[in-house]
């Protein structure tokens, strides 16, 4: 078996060194046979160098790597001049220091094709490198920018310090919007697209791809390539894990798959499935491979919560009209790869989720331990006594997590008072989904299966837990615990369930002391 390219981002060191290689030259012929210049933003890891990587050495007309890909016989081969960089190696936060590594960067490239820079201001170098380029070698110039915003992204928390990065990069990138007389192809990738009066006022030419059907499956493997290219590996799991191959397919569809660019197609995360063949484990990998701390910070800043969050519908221009410090967090949290398009609505827009269970098991850990303030250890022990209460069908053990996962909760996180705009049953709804978004971040930082605001033909019911043949059906309410079960039982939450053990669960919520007070419970066998 080929070697599996954990952390390659270099398409000339994968090809040389046998690794394996999955074909996406098909997609990139179809951007690099025009000139149009392009943008598209991913979310990490998802293969936007590799991809940078095959552009440079397709520009640099080296044939040989690309023998056994499906652009070989179809490309010309011709050399260009390429200006490739990467804004992910400016680490530093200094105006100075960040002109001084563009120039540098700019100066390496130069000194390559041998010519000359005599600016000292990045935007004018890179005109001049354009220029020189295009002169000495006779052939417009190709450039390749990866990572485009990353020492913005990199003081997100900052908004003044980023207000002073993002203006530096809006000049220096200014100079491509009127480089066109000596550009060949033009590629920015990144994570998120700033726009108004930042970076993106200047790059307001791209023909942006984010979106676009057409490059829908560029990033991230398709069911098709998983079940080819990884064959051998799908067969090597099969058996270490003594199971079937259906079984395994539908378990590493569940954990992994799930990323939707255009609210159609679906990929799965690539860095997670070379680790999970690598490992033959279900484990997160791509949420743990950085960005943790980074995450919890920005959900205690935009007070994130589950349920204001997922299953609701997001119009494309939501996407384009902020600055990403003062964007929805819904927003954000899509192009970072925490959320994804599960479909699409023709006048509704696209409808929210999280991709899979790795980012919603592991998205809600965050939440615990940022947010919710729950420490590791005490989340684990959580965690042990969920699913021994679930084993033994002990609701009080579940019960008695969930007031402790609660207690644990800073006050001033709490719904505060209602405001002069909210009617009493807007406020009442509004504080019974806090503590409804608390019990879902719980039970699915957990890895339980549970569903929110499940639709039946009469309504939505709160959470759904299923595990084995039990049925758990829980509704919360600022009112007695009866009418909570009450209002399950009329509106039939529980007959979709017919043939499994139901519990129907009523559970009255005291705002006053910030405490789950009681709650009521029936079982309903085989109904």
């Amino acid at each position: 078996m080929k070697s599996l390219p954990i952390g390659k981002q270099d398409f000339k060191e994968m090809i040389e060194s046998n690794y394996l290689y999955i074909d996406k030259t098909k997609y990139i012929y179809e951007l690099a046979k025009l000139s149009t210049p392009y943008f598209i933003s991913r979310p990490r890891r998802f293969g936007k160098s590799l991809t940078i990587s095959k552009l440079y050495y397709l520009f640099k007309g080296e044939k040989e790597l690309f023998k056994d890909t499906w652009i070989y016989d179809k490309w010309d081969w011709k050399e260009y001049p390429v200006i490739r960089m990467s804004m992910s190696t400016i680490t530093t936060n200094d105006k100075e220091e960040i002109k001084t590594l563009l120039l540098s960067m700019l100066y390496k490239i130069a000194n390559k094709y041998d010519v000359e820079i005599e600016s000292n201001i990045p935007g004018y170098a890179l005109l001049e490198l354009m220029e020189n380029l295009h002169e000495k070698t006779g052939e417009k110039v190709v450039v390749l920018i990866d990572e485009y915003e990353k020492p913005i992204l990199n003081n997100l928390f900052d908004k003044e310090k980023a207000k002073e990065i993002r203006e530096i990069f809006k000049n220096f990138y200014d100079i491509l919007k009127d480089s066109e007389q000596h550009m060949r192809f033009l590629l920015l990738t990144g994570i998120t697209k700033f726009t108004k009066t930042g970076v993106f006022s200047t790059l307001n030419h791209l023909m942006d791809l984010t979106i676009s059907s057409k490059c829908s499956e560029m990033f991230g493997y398709t069911q098709e390539e998983l079940e080819y290219y990884f064959k051998d590996y799908i067969e090597k799991a099969i058996n270490q894990l003594n199971t079937s191959k259906e079984e395994l397919l539908k378990q590493i569809k569940e954990y992994y798959n799930g990323f939707s660019f255009d609210g159609e197609h679906k990929v799965y995360n690539p860095f997670s499935i070379l680790n999970f063949f690598f490992e033959n484990k279900f484990q997160n990998y791509w949420i743990d491979s950085g960005a943790s701390s980074f995450i919890i910070n920005y959900a205690k800043n935009n007070q994130i919560k589950p349920t204001e969050i997922v299953n609701r519908y997001i119009q494309p221009d939501t996407l384009t009209t902020y600055e990403i410090e003062s964007a929805p967090p819904e927003s954000f949290l899509l192009q970072a790869g925490y959320l994804t398009f599960k479909s699409r609505h023709e006048n509704l827009g696209y409808l929210l989720d999280y991709p899979n269970n790795e980012v919603r098991r592991a998205f809600s850990k965050l939440l615990m331990l940022g947010p919710l303030n729950q420490e590791e250890n005490l989340k684990n022990h959580l965690i042990e006594n969920l699913f021994e209460g679930l084993e033994n069908r002990d609701f009080e053990q579940i019960y008695n997590e969930m007031i402790k996962v609660i207690s644990n909760i800073p006050s001033n996180l709490f719904e505060k008072k209602k405001t002069k705009y909210e009617t009493e049953k807007q406020y009442t709804r509004k504080q019974e989904n806090y503590y409804h978004s608390i019990i879902l971040t719980l039970l699915y930082s957990a890895g339980i299966n549970v569903k929110a605001e499940e639709l039946t033909y009469r309504g939505r019911s709160d959470l759904t837990i299923e595990y084995k043949d039990d049925v758990y059906i829980i509704e919360l309410k600022l009112d007695k615990a009866e009418k909570a079960l009450q209002q399950i039982k009329e509106k039939g939450y529980h007959h979709k369930y017919k043939g499994k053990n139901i519990y129907l669960i009523g559970i009255e919520i005291d705002a006053d002391n910030k405490i789950l007070k009681e709650y009521i419970i029936e079982n309903k066998v085989n109904l």
